[in-house]
């Protein structure tokens, strides 16, 4: 029998460092009593100093309403490896990456802990079948990747090992939800699992095409960054993470080196840990690229690989589409995963170009994927064709999946749209805001009684437009109000923001273009576009003018001001300001009275107000009056005053 979520109550972490002490704050955090141990007594005490420290910002910043001491209280520390397991439900070791290091540890593991706790390793790049055959129980043994900070980063990689149980994964899998963090599984011992995997082209073709004279150094990094949206070019990337690091990970690999890699590990310019790599960090300015380098690049053949890694992983079985979307996403930044970038560019573009390389070139990295021949030749080219990785065919009533957001809508008409970009605290992008238009369009609008927008996660409604794609940016594209904000502004049902966290830039646009707003307390509001040498653009002017008053309007605009949500609640720029114990209830009482309420009467209701505030008073009244008589006419108003007269509660069909 294996340890379910709810039996754990003790989680032992062994290893005190970055990763460690990270992991055991994580546990502590999510309400857990924890054991973290180390080989000597300075690392446990630093480590505890460290997730004192962490912990006493989190509360002083308000992301973590507990008391330190409190939270402190639940963790324990020691050397000896015993004492730490003894009564642990489940063991993270979080120990530096060497096999034989970590095998010694399984070994006294297995020997040490109860026969049916859970034992995962936080490994990064190690087989965990091979850590796992160290004990007796390998069903026991599972990979649980997180990536670092961990107190920061939402991502954890759930890896099965050979023997791995379904039972020990899911369980791993629930306690990582628990602790508010989201889990992929990884469902093969891949080496590098997902991540990694299809990371290593992103740093590695560049590196081969740089070393080839195809590109420079700066051309790829503003090509990546300022063209395509990634959140760090692909050398830059190497100089903070270390170009030893992905160095040894290929070489121990098998994998041959690009030759200025090699080189600068021959010179030991690693990077920013030695002051200079790729660029200069000691005597110079770092990475100083600029749009202005972005040239011929050619990016597509680093998407391509990428894509083509993805496809590997996809057709080993190793996990799914939306679980290597998920993890790029989450665990490096990136805009998108490449599933749904090699949907949009098109699989066949993308299998065209895998092919003319390996032809060129005769290398064994530019093979095309078996799973990404079988797309294609299937007609499963992408996003055009209805069908890639993702299959995007829907009816008018359905609207099918889409990027950046993930939505329902009920039985009882409830729409509910949730941001979904984490890691970027849900910043919108073009595929955000494509994703909502198509949405809201293609949605049956008589089957939609309202409309709640959320952010994903626990730290942002939404934080404002992502300026990585502002670079390439026509002007043009923006000399009309943004069609995201009008057409939620028009959009027939009533709309409600559900805000809890910060609520900035765009995202306070999008909020605005709601009809009623409800937030935490711990809320944060403002315009930071003036920092930018911008102003909101999406329509953020007018409605604030109109909500708050030319005043408080220009101030938020004008200064970039923040503002907390007791603020906003007194200026009127939000319904209500709620402690966040009592936000899901107060949001599901507006919900409630909106689905409960007549649909045709708030239908007619929304459009005279938005239509009226926009005419004169002898304009808005006829506005008024002409929707108040043809309310008179409706099955729901005869039910209305039905149930009036009976004291009963009405029952609207919206006719």
């Amino acid at each position: 029998m294996v340890v379910e979520l709810a039996d754990i109550d003790q989680i032992a972490v062994l290893g005190a460092g970055n990763m460690g002490h990270g992991i055991a704050e994580v546990a502590a955090l999510t309400g857990y009593d924890v054991v973290m141990r180390d080989i000597e007594r300075d690392l446990v005490d630093d480590g505890y100093a460290d997730i004192e420290w962490s912990v006493e910002k989190l509360v002083e910043k308000g992301v973590v309403d507990e008391d330190p001491a409190t939270i402190m209280a639940r963790i324990e520390t020691t050397t000896d490896l015993a004492a730490a397991v003894t009564d642990a439900d489940v063991v993270i070791e979080a120990a530096p990456e060497r096999l034989d290091l970590k095998r010694d540890i399984f070994t006294d593991l297995d020997e040490l802990t109860d026969d049916e706790a859970i034992l995962a390793t936080n490994t990064s790049s190690i087989s965990i079948t091979q850590i796992a055959a160290a004990t007796d129980r390998p069903e026991r043994v599972v990979g649980m990747h997180f990536f670092n900070p961990p107190v920061k980063m939402d991502l954890v990689e759930v890896i099965y090992g050979a023997e791995t149980a379904d039972e020990t994964a899911e369980t791993i899998s629930d306690l990582v939800e628990t602790m508010g963090k989201t889990p992929i599984y990884v469902r093969k011992d891949v080496n590098g699992f997902v991540v990694n995997s299809v990371l290593a082209p992103y740093v590695d073709e560049p590196a081969w095409m740089v070393s080839d004279g195809a590109a420079t150094i700066r051309e790829a990094d503003a090509t990546m960054v300022h063209e395509r949206g990634y959140p760090m070019g692909p050398f830059e990337l190497s100089d903070l993470t270390g170009i030893d690091v992905g160095y040894h990970v290929r070489n121990e690999a098998g994998k041959p080196i690009a030759p200025i890699v090699q080189e600068k590990v021959d010179a030991e310019e690693l990077g920013r840990k030695t002051g200079r790599g790729y660029y200069e960090y000691e005597d110079g300015d770092g990475a100083d690229y600029t749009v202005d380098d972005a040239g011929d690049f050619d990016h597509l053949r680093v998407e391509a690989r990428m894509v083509n890694e993805a496809a590997t992983l996809v057709g080993g079985g190793v996990a799914t589409p939306d679980a290597v979307d998920t993890g790029m996403r989450l665990g490096t930044g990136f805009p998108e995963g490449p599933c749904r970038r090699g949907d949009d560019i098109g699989l066949g573009t993308i299998l065209e170009k895998l092919r003319a390389l390996h032809e060129e070139t005769g290398e064994e990295r530019f093979e095309p994927a078996p799973y990404l021949v079988g797309l294609v030749q299937s007609g499963h080219t992408g996003k055009t064709a209805g069908r890639g990785f993702y299959d995007y065919a829907s009816s008018d009533d359905d609207p099918g999946e889409y990027q950046a957001i993930d939505y329902e809508l009920s039985d009882d008409g409830l729409l509910e749209i949730e941001l979904d970009r984490p890691e970027r605290l849900n910043a919108l992008n073009d595929a955000m805001t494509e994703s909502i238009v198509d949405l809201l369009e293609s949605v049956d609008e008589d089957a939609v009684r309202a409309v709640v927008f959320r952010g994903a996660g626990d730290r942002a409604f939404c934080a404002g437009a992502d300026i990585s794609g502002f670079s390439d940016i026509h002007p043009a594209k923006y000399a009309e109000p943004t069609e995201v904000f009008t057409l939620v502004d028009e959009f027939p049902a009533p709309t409600v923001a559900a805000i809890d966290g910060y609520c900035l830039g765009g995202g306070l646009e999008l909020a605005l273009a709601c009809d009623l707003r409800v937030a935490t307390d711990d809320s944060t509001f403002g315009f930071p576009e003036i920092d930018l040498g911008l102003f909101p653009g999406g329509g953020g002017t007018q409605r604030a003018m109109r909500i708050l008053g030319e005043g408080r309007a220009k101030e938020l605009v004008f200064r970039g001001t923040q503002i907390d949500a007791e603020r906003a609640a007194d200026w009127g720029l939000i319904n209500r300001s709620v402690v966040p114990e009592a936000f899901e209830d107060v949001v599901d009482a507006y919900v409630d009275d909106l689905l409960a309420g007549p649909p045709i009467a708030l239908r007619r209701a929304k459009r005279v107000m938005n239509g009226g505030a926009d005419e004169n008073l002898d304009a808005g009244l006829e506005m008024e009056s002409q929707a108040f008589s043809l309310l008179l006419t409706t099955d729901d108003f005869v039910e209305g005053a039905a149930a009036f007269n009976e004291d009963r509660d009405p029952e609207f069909e919206g006719s």
